[in-house]
């Protein structure tokens, strides 16, 4: 254990490391009224000189100071806008927007929604967007893999968590979502029960963090279960319309009597499709999807899901941010997942015939 005298030197030892802005102006061979201008957003200051001081701050580490004098109380959620809608309530991002917002601004904190692209990610790094317009910390949703900001992730001190997306070995980073190796086994366990041994996957294209975990997860529940883990059983895609015209035809050509998806919207076109090529459901072909979205209870038939609980997601972003601010690094946080039985999984045909 640490004693307070001890805690107290470190606290001294850390202050003098800590820039100023008095080191920013020397460091450019500017004033230090110039610097407080660029840091503060002043009209009176050209964007090519405030650019160059906002990315010498970050390189120096005037993120850091900032955070340890706790001068700003604004959050920002960062919403990739081509990959995550959250605008609508039937939209997947709004519970976790919402659950944010619930314990972040009762707590007195700001919270601003930025839509963000990849070239808007490509103009500006991420400390240095994040030093100019005063946001302490993020909750970043809908990122893939390809977004220029998951690379700053990697080594930004200023508190980042994402949601369903991983960085590893920078203490300033948390990863939030469910635990999709639970999910993916409660789905395959379900379909198993029910007696189905040959079960495909449909998922979109693996660009994401996620839709890899749910790919692997969905082998590796396969293989715990004792069934059939050829690689060919799994289809993915980028394109909607090539899961449904190629993927989709070519695992019911195989002979699968259920079909796991990566997500609701997949699995919703998949009931659609099927019941359009003569299938009727459950009885020839059982579905399950992934996220139980608003929409879910309301397919047809229901659809089966793996819910994720959205609005608890947001606010263990919120406990996950506020740790990263007090210097608590939290890794990763994996709230459980639930099998939410509908009406589109079901005892396989050629089972009832054996019953019969």
């Amino acid at each position: 254990m640490i004693s307070v005298d001890c805690f107290w030197q470190f606290c001294r030892e850390e202050c003098k490391k800590m820039t100023t802005i008095q080191d920013i102006a020397d460091k450019l061979g500017i004033s230090k009224g110039t610097v407080s201008k660029a840091l503060n957003d002043a009209p009176d200051i050209s964007e090519t000189l405030q650019k160059q001081i906002l990315e010498t701050a970050v390189e120096l580490g005037y993120t850091r100071l900032r955070r340890y004098k706790n001068s700003a109380r604004r959050l920002c959620i960062l919403v990739e806008e081509e990959n995550i809608q959250y605008t609508e309530p039937h939209h997947f991002g709004h519970d976790i927007v919402m659950g944010f917002r619930q314990m972040a601004e009762p707590a007195g904190f700001e919270v601003e929604i930025v839509p963000v692209s990849e070239d808007s990610q490509r103009s500006i790094s991420y400390e240095v967007f994040m030093l100019q317009n005063d946001y302490a910390a993020s909750f970043v949703l809908g990122f893939s893999l390809n977004d220029p900001w998951m690379t700053d992730f990697e080594t930004s001190r200023t508190p980042a968590v994402l949601y369903d997306n991983q960085i590893r070995g920078n203490p300033s980073t948390a990863y939030i979502g469910i635990d999709n190796d639970e999910g993916m086994d409660l789905a395959v366990a379900h379909l198993k029960d029910l007696g189905h041994k040959k079960i495909g996957y449909l998922s979109s294209a693996l660009e994401s963090h996620i839709m890899q975990v749910r790919y692997n997860a969905f082998f590796q529940a396969m293989k715990q279960h004792g069934l059939d883990t050829d690689p060919s059983l799994a289809g993915c895609s980028f394109f909607m319309y090539e899961c449904m015209e190629k993927h989709l035809p070519r695992l019911l050509d195989m002979g699968v009597t259920a079909l796991i998806c990566g997500q609701d919207t997949i699995a919703n076109a998949a009931l659609v499709q099927c019941q359009q090529l003569g299938y009727k459901l459950p009885r020839d072909l059982s579905i399950i999807g992934f996220d139980d979205l608003p929409i879910s209870p309301y397919t047809s038939p229901p659809l089966t899901t793996i819910r994720q609980d959205r609005i608890n997601i947001g606010k263990c972003g919120y406990y996950a941010a506020t740790s990263l601010l007090n210097g608590v690094s939290i890794g990763t946080i994996l709230l459980h997942a639930q099998l939410i039985v509908r009406n589109s999984t079901g005892v396989p045909a050629c089972k009832k015939a054996d019953i019969i």
